[in-house]
């Protein structure tokens, strides 16, 4: 199933622009309450992914920075240290499993690699869940029907697959 069905478009994306500043980033996934936030550069083109992490780890690796001192730090300064891979417009859904493994979002780039939006891992876990539950009952047993069951079988054949 191609992924477009999926998207949560860039208009509903909380997301930071590559040149704002260490206390803009914060102020801004303090209020929506999110752990990691897509950065975009200025020609609209996916730059990576900014963590809470990041930024804690600049903090504390920069002796004397203050959150006041923050509004001078710009993004390019901060070391990232998780990369999350981005896929083009025309991947299939089942591409994106073994990313939400270890991604909260697979950020979406066109063929230009221009940002265009995301997916969240919540949206392929509930693909993959709806999959299986149509299996199982197709199946029709109860023992398929137990989410311990269902996952074991999920990831059992995901990794056949593989």
């Amino acid at each position: 199933m191609n992924i477009a069905f999926f998207l949560l478009p860039k208009k509903d994306v909380v997301y930071l622009p590559l040149k704002c500043t260490m206390r803009q980033a914060l102020e801004k996934m303090e209020y929506h309450r999110y752990t990691a936030v897509p950065l975009i550069d200025e020609d609209g083109k996916y730059a990576g992914t900014l963590t809470e992490g990041d930024l804690l780890w600049k903090l504390k690796n920069t002796p004397g920075l203050t959150f006041k001192d923050a509004s001078k730090v710009p993004l390019t300064e901060v070391p990232r240290r998780v990369t999350n891979n981005p896929v083009r417009i025309d991947a299939q859904i089942e591409d994106l499993f073994t990313l939400a493994i270890v991604q909260n979002f697979v950020p979406v780039v066109d063929d230009h690699d221009i940002f265009i939006g995301i997916i969240r891992r919540r949206e392929i876990i509930e693909y993959y869940g709806k999959m299986l539950l149509a299996n199982a009952k197709e199946a029709n047993t109860e023992k398929s029907f137990s989410p311990k069951y269902l996952f074991f079988n999920m990831v059992k054949g995901f990794r056949s697959e593989n």
